[in-house]
């Protein structure tokens, strides 16, 4: 008995088992500062959005919406700030998460020290991409999902329509998908780089060029449709949430002419040039709402595209060139 005891006395202690270990557990270690700050804004940016959806819903229920109108203003600065926060999201990611990730590594000699260890560079570099886009991929769509989740039920409501970037970029696909794209162009140009702060700079600069192409392009994702209606009527009410693209008045045979055509100082001279030109005719240019699913899964299908081909680059100039 006294035998046993002393034996157990003098074991050594089991050592404790990671969840996460070897080179998954040192990447994860390295960069634990970025994880955790990406993680406490991810918490504290959804816990704002349900919040102010509770409020909105507060605020509409009093007002007895749908049945009775709605307040003129139901949403307010708060809405505009955590918009805008969605927006410069995938910049953030990009300059403080990518650009970093290979670059300090290069800068502070850990590349090098990594490759002289058993494991292969390779399998290092995809380590740490991994990681990276993971942490990047669950944060965008699970502020995504709830974004949405508040704003599809009352999208009539809020200020911004569906096509513009603070509604179509933070809903649905397309967030994560910048994100991802913009954060494998850090990465990329870190590579490149091979120094932090110059890397840092030069990603912010080439994602507000990428965040103003991708407003340019966004109205090209999905084709237009044309609907022509009288001059002097109104539009039906089944055009409420479509996004006009363009407008013209038209003759009967189809020909189109600017909409300040025939602006004259009299309304006697003004009747007197549509006769004349034959305008008979109001015509728009309009993509529809229910368009935006598509459009948004085929902006994201081209992101995840630029992902790939970016990540693809970073992998195969590791194989040839030391980082």
């Amino acid at each position: 008995m006294s035998t046993t005891l002393t034996e157990a006395s003098t074991g050594r202690a089991t050592p404790r088992r990671r969840m996460v270990r070897g080179l998954n557990w040192l990447v994860l270690r390295q960069h634990r500062a970025t994880l955790l700050c990406l993680l406490a804004l991810t918490v504290l940016c959804s816990i704002w959005i349900v919040y102010q959806r509770a409020q909105l819903i507060d605020l509409l229920d009093a007002a007895g919406w749908p049945g009775k109108d709605a307040p003129p203003q139901v949403v307010g600065r708060q809405y505009s700030s955590l918009t805008t926060l969605l927006s410069a999201l995938p910049v953030v990611l990009a300059v403080f998460l990518g650009a970093p990730l290979i670059a300090a590594d290069s800068e502070q000699g850990t590349a090098q020290l990594a490759a002289t260890q058993s494991v292969t560079r390779r399998r290092w570099l995809v380590t740490k991409l991994g990681w990276c886009f993971a942490a990047t991929l669950v944060s965008c769509v699970v502020l995504s999902a709830l974004f949405t989740w508040w704003w599809t039920p009352y999208r009539s409501l809020l200020s911004f329509s569906w096509m513009e970037a603070e509604s179509f970029d933070n809903t649905g696909p397309v967030l994560p998908a910048l994100a991802l794209f913009l954060t494998a162009a850090g990465v990329t140009i870190g590579v490149l780089v091979r120094r932090v702060l110059p890397a840092m700079v030069v990603t912010f600069v080439f994602a507000v060029a990428v965040e103003t192409a991708w407003g340019l392009m966004r109205t090209h994702l999905a084709p237009s449709h044309v609907f022509t209606y009288p001059l002097d009527g109104e539009l039906p009410a089944r055009f409420a949430e479509s996004y006009e693209l363009d407008r013209w008045i038209g003759s009967a045979d189809g020909t189109l002419y600017g909409w300040g055509t025939c602006t004259e100082a009299t309304e006697k001279a003004q009747n007197a040039c549509l006769s004349e030109r034959g305008i008979v005719n109001s015509v728009m240019e309009y993509l529809d709402y229910d368009q935006m699913a598509a459009m948004q899964w085929t902006g994201a299908g081209v992101l995840l595209a630029g992902t790939a081909v970016l990540t693809a680059f970073v992998v195969w100039r590791s194989a040839r060139r030391p980082l």
